[in-house]
Formats: C-alpha cells, sequence, structure tokens
C-alpha cells in the first residue's frame, strides 16, 4: 500500500496513547525548519520508525511535516509489523521427488 494511502487511510490518532512515526521521503531539498522538526524527532533516515507519546505538541509537529511522514497507531504498526514478518518467514524447502525407474528401451 502506498504511504500516503496508509496515511489517509488510518484510525483517528486522538484515541491512541502512542504514535509510530515512519519518515518516507527524504530531507533534502526541503525547507530548514522542516529538517529541523524532523531532527527533533529523532527521523534522521527514510524508513525509520520511531514511537512518540501521543501530544499536542508533537501533533503540532506531525502536522508541519505531515508529506514526509506516515503516522501510525500502535494497532495499525503491530497488524503491519506482523505481516512483514509473515511475509518474511522461512518457508519449508521444496522437495522433488525423482523417481530412479530408467525407461525400459535403452540399453
Amino acid at each position: 500500500m502506498n504511504a500516503f494511502k496508509a496515511f489517509k487511510a488510518q484510525a483517528p490518532i486522538a484515541w491512541s496513547s502512542n504514535l509510530y512515526i515512519t519518515l518516507v521521503r527524504g530531507k533534502p531539498g526541503t525547507r530548514k525548519v522542516h529538517r529541523r522538526t524532523l531532527e527533533l524527532l529523532s527521523l534522521r533516515k527514510c524508513n525509520r520508525t520511531v514511537m512518540r507519546s501521543n501530544t499536542p505538541t508533537i501533533r503540532g509537529m506531525l502536522q508541519q511535516v505531515k508529506r514526509l511522514v506516515v503516522i501510525e497507531t500502535e494497532e495499525m504498526y503491530n497488524a503491519r509489523k506482523k505481516n512483514e514478518a509473515k511475509h518474511r518467514a522461512l518457508r519449508s524447502p521444496l522437495v522433488i521427488g525423482h523417481s530412479s525407474t530408467s525407461p525400459s528401451g535403452s540399453s
């Protein structure tokens, strides 16, 4: 799912006690104020996730950089991680049985 679609489809964040914030767009080319806000949120590299408490201060910071990040509630984050772990899980090896019968026509 596209990161922005995930952001729009999320549950209201006002009810969640913790927010999981993931940086999905790069910092180059952004305004200095936005780079400083990402620094204060401890988001230094793309696809890194941090957990912050749901306070008005944090929500204001997220409003400022909303085009650069994806915000998830704890339930959404756990569901996404579970799905990723299931996708990466080791699969049982593929066993191919070769029959040892030789064709009767060969010598």
